[in-house]
């Protein structure tokens, strides 16, 4: 359709593909950008009220015990900010959580993983199981990246969420020697040639500054100037051998932060951050002065950075949120994702003493939301303690019995969910906001009931259910461009952005897989459309059914299950 007829595919382009995954990965320096605005026009002791690390009501260890002390009042000045904020992407999280084998009914320990991307069609994530003399793996990756990037091996299963730790520094530009620019030419189909100016050494590029002086920045991310790439790691972690050969793997890992979830066939599971974490003490919160561009920040050491040890009488938990106590010494990230996926996930593991498989499995598919319910009784407790308001009596009974599931019939979820965006907006206004909403800031309090005021006068207007509030459909990149026929399936609205079923428009879990270690038949993987990316194919869109409704597709691992679950066979004859 494009008139466009793809190169052979090299080894060079699986490194590219490497690179990007750790660029999405990474944390943007748009964002840092943004944040250095806060920073230069609030100051530093404001930073942390609008961006803060965590909700202290939910913040959650690794391992599900509560982190930190009730919320203190912030500074009476450090209100909702007046400067528009906005992430240049989602963010790219996911939810995985352990079990080991003290812990369980079969007495083996389990491991759930699911990515949240964005949802295109074809789907980012291929299913796969790779079998040679040196190596058996069997889970998901990404085309392009040879070898099992989330899934597990004959011995050791193993799950990763984005670990939201600053890896970018940027630095004002000062004077830059001219032999360092370079001029990049760029054919462009159907029009004239286009060219691009930027400036590069071995550890720094250019960037424009955002700060509206049309000046340039320097943007110093460590795995730009790296010579590994994380694609070995790949391919040793698929011939591991146990957790202790994982955790030494890993040590070497050289991509952007992740946290690493493991568990092996002793029954043992564990817990490592790893990736290149610079020790800038600017945290990606601002822009770095140019008299700080001769500075050197060493990386963080692999023994250093937070980890659970092998055991099998643990839980361990990670929902892109703040993985480390109050003492641990370093800061690590302007900013985590909140903690409300980790504090439910931790809730429902610490709900029952055991747990197979299927509530695993389950647990994936939970759409209740704390940080929501507790918003929904919020605003009625607000709304009845400012009787001057317009409000409706029916929109309060709403709000007042709705149980915090974001299911797909759920009216109040819909109503919930309008409120939160229009009245709490978006981050860093959310965390501002919440606070007046809590009562702990009631000096801003009235600016709130003005704006609830105002919610309240076109609440019912529009009557929906989740099903469809909540929907989104699974578009191909090129929808836009008439192409609309090639779009995915409809997906009803299930769950939202703090539920561990965490679905937003064009964004949503993007892979569910949970593994029983060791008895690899069982357990099983799920992707939202299908295997083929190729219009027409019967594999398309076959999967989403399934998807749905929740069910995990098994994914055969020994020798007989295969042969026993095989449909067809393809045959690659090499020249």
């Amino acid at each position: 359709m494009l008139l466009y007829q793809p190169a052979p595919w090299t080894p060079k382009d699986s490194l590219a593909v490497s690179i990007v995954v750790s660029l999405e990965l990474a944390d943007s320096w748009h964002d840092i950008f943004a944040r250095d605005a806060v920073w230069r026009q609030r100051g530093p002791r404001c930073f942390d009220t609008i961006f803060p690390l965590s909700d202290a009501r939910y913040d959650v260890t690794i391992d599900g015990i509560p982190n930190a002390p009730p919320a203190s009042a912030p500074p009476s000045d450090c209100s909702t900010p007046a400067i528009a904020v906005r992430s240049h992407r989602p963010a790219i999280g996911s939810n995985a959580w352990a079990a080991g084998s003290m812990r369980t009914v079969d007495g083996h320990a389990l491991i759930a993983n699911d990515p949240h991307l964005i949802l295109t069609i074809p789907g980012i994530w291929y299913v796969v199981d790779v079998e040679s003399p040196q190596i058996h793996a069997a889970g998901a990756t990404i085309p392009g990246i040879p070898g099992v990037l989330l899934g597990h091996n004959e011995h050791l299963a193993w799950a990763l969420t984005n670990a939201e730790m600053a890896t970018t520094s940027v630095f004002e530009a000062g004077h830059l020697d001219r032999r360092d620019w370079v001029t990049e030419r760029f054919r462009v189909r159907f029009s004239r040639d286009a060219s691009a100016a930027y400036y590069r050494t071995s550890r720094d590029f250019s960037v424009a500054n955002e700060d509206g002086s049309g000046a340039i920045a320097l943007v110093r991310w460590p795995i730009y100037a790296e010579r590994r790439s994380t694609i070995a790691t790949v391919l040793a972690l698929d011939r591991a051998s146990d957790i202790n050969a994982a955790l030494g793997i890993i040590a070497n890992y050289r991509g952007s932060p992740q946290n690493f979830i493991l568990a092996d066939r002793s029954g043992k599971i564990a817990y490592h951050v790893a990736g290149l974490i610079p020790d800038d003490p600017a945290w990606g919160r601002y822009v770095h002065p140019a008299c700080d561009v001769p500075a050197t920040f060493a990386t963080i050491p692999f023994a250093r950075l937070p980890r659970k040890d092998p055991a099998r009488d643990v839980i361990v938990a990670s929902a892109n949120n703040k993985a480390y106590p109050s003492a641990y010494p370093y800061r690590l990230a302007a900013q985590f994702e909140p903690p409300y996926r980790a504090y439910r996930i931790t809730e429902l593991l610490h709900s029952r003493p055991r747990y197979d498989a299927a509530y695993f499995a389950r647990m994936q598919l939970d759409t209740f939301s704390p940080i929501d319910l507790e918003i929904a009784r919020d605003v009625v407790r607000f709304v009845r303690a400012h009787p001057q308001q317009g409000s409706r009596a029916d929109v309060l009974g709403v709000l007042g019995r709705w149980n915090g599931r974001y299911e797909p019939d759920s009216q109040a979820a819909a109503l919930e969910h309008m409120l939160r965006v229009a009245v709490l907006g978006d981050a860093p206004e959310f965390s501002a906001r919440l606070n007046e909403l809590r009562g702990v800031d009631d000096a801003a309090a009235r600016d709130l009931e003005s704006d609830l005021d105002g919610w309240f006068s076109f609440a019912f207007e529009q009557r929906r259910a989740w099903r469809e509030a909540g929907g989104m459909r699974i578009e191909h990149p090129l929808a836009p461009m008439n192409f609309a026929f090639l779009n995915g399936a409809w997906l009803p609205g299930a769950g939202d952005e703090y539920t561990i079923h965490l679905q937003e428009p064009g964004f949503a879990q993007s892979l569910r897989a949970v593994w029983d270690v060791g008895d690899w038949d069982r357990g099983g993987i799920a992707i939202p459309s299908g295997e083929s990316g190729e219009p027409g194919s019967p594999h398309y869109t076959d999967l989403t059914r399934a998807w749905v409704t929740g069910r995990l597709q098994p994914l055969p691992f020994s020798r007989a299950a295969v042969r026993r679950s095989a449909a067809d066979t393809l045959v690659l004859n090499p020249r």
